[in-house]
Formats: structure tokens, C-alpha cells, sequence
């Protein structure tokens, strides 16, 4: 078994639901797959002392997480108060217009389409909440919507897709661009240096305690992978499903259609800056 403080990101062990940061607490939603790794992670956050609450990715329709995370908050002396969307996709946000009917929240996000209320999210930002500050920062490659929210008082950053807490995460072609992707691990990799951030909160697996050891692992995983896709194109694998035959032979095969979306924005970025 390998120590986990040799992992990228230095994962945390133990039990992945509960209390991650000072502010920070993490309900486990039950869709477990190799996709989703152990499942959605619900994050509620909120200033020590306050009875607001603002919950992040509620994560799939599934009515008993729902109201587990509004369980949650409550035994905890909490209102949920506001609900965020780190993106769109269903693992994330497919419970949100059930969840705010569950708790008369307004929901935020990048995407108009899954916005509850007039306000929407974007570069700049700042939620307040209760005493609460959320930052919002851009990190567009995931997808095209996707978000990060740092939460300066504990050097945290809720990720989402962007980083997550095992592994890597797929590009998801079309929507998702390689370019935007390496992008918004730089700026994340700014607030590890610039903004003390030091604390990974994922949209999935355990919290990393090494924030700027995942981004540069994150960032050096894309740049082989990138290397790899280019020699296998180059020595005449050209469709996308031949390149991760190629390239992901070691990859458990029920994870090769996700590659498959990786490799296609991979092609797109080597074609686009004249690569190949």
C-alpha cells in the first residue's frame, strides 16, 4: 500500500463524509462509480457561529442525499441559505431544482440554464454569506462552465471536476477545451503562491492537503499525456478511438469513452497551435 502522504495532492485519509475545514463540511451523495469515484461530494459551508449556510453542488435527484444535506446543516444549528453550482453536469447539479425546493433557495451558477433566480455567477465575484466569503474563480476546460470557489479563511478551494481528489479528470470534448483546461490550473497554481491556498476541496474523493503539489501534478500529467497523443498521431494513429487504444492500453477499459473525450480536445489543441 502506498503512504498516502506520497500521493499527489497528499490525499486525506478516513472517512470522506463530515468536517473537512473550520467551514467546511462534506455530505457523501450515494453514486459511487468509476466516473464519479466515491460519489459526489456535497460540500455545506459556512462561518463558525452563523446559523446561514451555503451549500456547493447538490449534487444527482436523489431525494434521500437531499435531505440529508439539509439534515446535515441542521443538526449543526444551520440554514441552508444559497445554493452554488461548480458546473452543469448531472452528477453535480441534476438535484439543484429539487434541493432549492427543499430548502426556498435561490441557485447560482455560470450556466443561465441552470440558474434559480436572476443572479448568475463570474469572474470576480464574491458571495458573502452570514460572515461566509466565497471567491469565485473561472477555471473554464472541464467544462465550459466550470467554477471554482475559494474560500480564503481556510486556504481552501472548492474544485469541482477541475481537480479532483483521486486521479485526473477528463476534458469533456467539445465543451471542454485543452487550452482553457491548462489555463485554469495556472491560475489555480496562482492562488497556492500568491493567495496561501493550500487545501483542495474536490467535487469528488478525499480532501488534498496539498494544493500546489496536485495543480503541478495536474499540470505535468497533461503535458505527458499531450507528448504521448502527439507521437501516437504522428506515427499514424489519427482516429481518436485509435490514439486511446494506444495511449490508454494500462486504463481500465470502461473509462476509455471519458479518454476518448480527453484525447479528441488533445488533437484539438496540437492541431490548433500547428503540432501536428
Amino acid at each position: 500500500m502506498t503512504d498516502a502522504a506520497a500521493l499527489p495532492g497528499q490525499p486525506r485519509g478516513g472517512v470522506l463524509s463530515g468536517p473537512a475545514t473550520p467551514r467546511a463540511v462534506n455530505v457523501l451523495a450515494p453514486n459511487a462509480s468509476a466516473m464519479t469515484l466515491d460519489g459526489t461530494n456535497t460540500w455545506i459551508v459556512s462561518e463558525p457561529g452563523s446559523e446561514l449556510a451555503v451549500v456547493v453542488d447538490p449534487g444527482p435527484l436523489d431525494d434521500g442525499h437531499l435531505r440529508a444535506v439539509v439534515d446535515t446543516a441542521e443538526r449543526a444549528g444551520k440554514r441552508v441559505a444559497l445554493t452554488l453550482l461548480t458546473h452543469g453536469h448531472p452528477d453535480h447539479a441534476e438535484g439543484a431544482v429539487r434541493f432549492a425546493e427543499l430548502t426556498g433557495t435561490r441557485v447560482r451558477a455560470l450556466d443561465p440554464a441552470l440558474r434559480l433566480g436572476d443572479e448568475g455567477l463570474g469572474a470576480g465575484d464574491v458571495i458573502t454569506m452570514g460572515g461566509l466569503e466565497l471567491r469565485v474563480v473561472p477555471t473554464p476546460g472541464h467544462t465550459a462552465d466550470s467554477l471554482c470557489f475559494h474560500l480564503p479563511a481556510d486556504g481552501a478551494v472548492l474544485t469541482g471536476d477541475t481537480i479532483l481528489g483521486r486521479g485526473t479528470t477528463v476534458v469533456a470534448h467539445p465543451d471542454g477545451r485543452l487550452g482553457d483546461y491548462l489555463d485554469s490550473l495556472r491560475r489555480l497554481r496562482s492562488l497556492t503562491v500568491d493567495d496561501g491556498v493550500h487545501t483542495v476541496l474536490p467535487g469528488h474523493g478525499p480532501v488534498l492537503e496539498d494544493a500546489q503539489g496536485a495543480v503541478e501534478f495536474y499540470l505535468a500529467h497533461r503535458a505527458h499525456r499531450l507528448a504521448q497523443v502527439e507521437t501516437a498521431v504522428e506515427d499514424g494513429f489519427r482516429a481518436a478511438s485509435e490514439v486511446v487504444a494506444h495511449v490508454y492500453a494500462d486504463v481500465d477499459r470502461s473509462l476509455w469513452p471519458a479518454a476518448e473525450l480527453s484525447v479528441r480536445a488533445q488533437i484539438e489543441y496540437l492541431e490548433d497551435h500547428g503540432l501536428i
